[in-house]
């Protein structure tokens, strides 16, 4: 990968002279976390201590996680246990933005005037929290209880009335009973799709994957044939409501992820800054082969900068 200065169209490593000319130049960094701040419940090694450092330069940062799984007061909780710091007390999860949260902002905006508005939940507790924080009544979640074993036993399953959208995030009781149900939901007349992100998979500690949620997506998008509206990386709605709350200045911001199909797509669709750290999903393979394509698409997920961990950004910042 060459050397050279990241402003000509290709990813150059982000060195520690590199680091405090971009340093110089940014008010907000906004990190994913799944594989850049974190691997399950391990955090990246020196990754807390960058973004200590990162606060007492003055920087302002922002979490945008596609993983739907925790409130965004869980998150900030994480973030606090892990070492990362934040906010504590009313202000706890204002630093963060998931898709569980951003989904019940989309949701609010769909839905306002319908009355008494239900969602069908294939995903988390956290999911159906944030709904309910926005006043949408969730249905669904957990394990959908057997109605027999025949598909017709199963159509004959009564469905909840009122329900105005199916939402599918990450749903460890994904089951066919609950596709089945989330099919005859979308069946009913103005009846939404919504999925909280497309990512193929979930990194995990060890260099482990898991399947994402994207899975899920697809499968419910194939049984009622129709696009879901997607919330999370690399749609820009994820980022408006970033911006909404911030007040960000993209020419001043950077966008810190592991992934190029997300988090450094959006960078770049929003005209952030952006950096990829090795640490989760994404590969320099990946990068070359992007920078060699031809495909316009592809050259939208070259990110200005790489660095084998969000901690190689401790020697620009100690200098």
């Amino acid at each position: 990968m060459a050397e050279a200065s990241g402003d000509d169209g290709r990813c150059v490593r982000l060195n520690s002279e590199r680091a405090r000319t971009l340093l110089d130049d940014v008010d907000t960094l906004l990190f994913d976390c799944d594989g850049v701040l974190w691997r399950g419940e391990t955090a990246v090694p020196g990754a807390p201590e960058a973004l200590t450092a990162l606060r007492a330069r003055g920087k302002r940062l922002g979490f945008i996680t596609n993983n739907s799984s925790k409130t965004r007061a869980a998150y900030a909780e994480k973030l606090r246990r892990l070492g990362f710091g934040g906010p504590a007390g009313p202000d706890a999860g204002r630093e963060v933005f998931g898709t569980a949260y951003c989904t019940a902002l989309y949701l609010r905006q769909r839905l306002a005037g319908a009355p008494a508005p239900k969602a069908y939940v294939l995903g988390s507790p956290a999911l159906a929290t944030e709904l309910e924080a926005v006043g949408i009544a969730s249905v669904g979640v957990g394990p959908e209880p057997l109605r027999g074993d025949s598909p017709g036993d199963w159509l004959a399953a009564p469905l909840e009335p009122g329900v105005r959208a199916v939402v599918v995030g990450f749903d460890p009781h994904f089951s066919y009973m609950k596709l089945t149900q989330a099919l005859r939901h979308l069946q009913q007349p103005g009846c939404l799709l919504v999925g909280t992100n497309l990512d193929n998979r979930l990194p995990l500690e060890n260099g482990r994957f898991i399947a994402g949620t994207g899975c899920l997506v697809r499968a419910v998008e194939m049984a009622a044939q129709r696009q879901a509206d997607i919330i999370g990386k690399p749609s820009r709605f994820i980022f408006d409501c970033v911006s909404q709350e911030y007040d960000i200045n993209p020419e001043r911001t950077v966008m810190v992820g592991d992934r190029l199909d997300t988090d450094i797509l959006l960078g770049v669709t929003c005209g952030l800054k952006t950096i990829l750290t090795l640490t989760g999903v994404s590969t320099l393979e990946d990068v070359k082969r992007n920078q060699e394509s031809d495909c316009v698409s592809k050259k939208r997920m070259v990110p200005d900068f790489y660095v084998d961990s969000i901690a190689d950004l401790l020697v620009a910042l100690q200098d």
